[in-house]
């Protein structure tokens, strides 16, 4: 029977998860060891992460009630047009999580949605 597995991984050391990290980093070249391996993905994220907190940043805004609406709506738009940028002139592997599909999908994507909330968010007036 024949293995999928290329002949590094079958051999009979077994390594934890950390050293696996550790070993496909150092073997890559990137890193020499586990923690600036974690720390280098870290900042790969950074984007994303950002994106995330002002996604929460904005719709904590909307929570506050129906008069604070258009401003958090506003704000999400912001957020989804700043993604679209992040994403077209990051590269890919700098991109961290928003490079998921292609890149000028992921971008026509935060766009399409940040241009409509925007939209939204000038165009319905304030209830109230």
């Amino acid at each position: 029977m024949r293995h999928a597995a290329p002949r590094s991984a079958r051999s009979g050391k077994r390594r934890g998860a950390a050293g696996n990290a550790a070993a496909a980093a150092a073997a890559a070249g990137t890193v020499s060891t586990a923690g600036e391996a974690q720390g280098a993905a870290g900042w790969h994220q950074l984007p994303y992460l950002l994106i995330v907190a002002g996604t929460v940043a904005a719709l904590a805004i909307i929570r506050l009630g129906t008069q604070h609406l258009k401003g958090g709506t506003l704000v999400l738009a912001g957020v989804l047009l700043v993604a679209a940028v992040a994403r077209l002139v990051l590269p890919d592997r700098r991109a961290g999580m928003l490079a998921s599909r292609r890149r000028w999908l992921d971008v026509a994507i935060f766009a399409v949605f940040g241009v409509g909330l925007l939209v939204a968010g000038l165009a319905v007036p304030v209830p109230g």
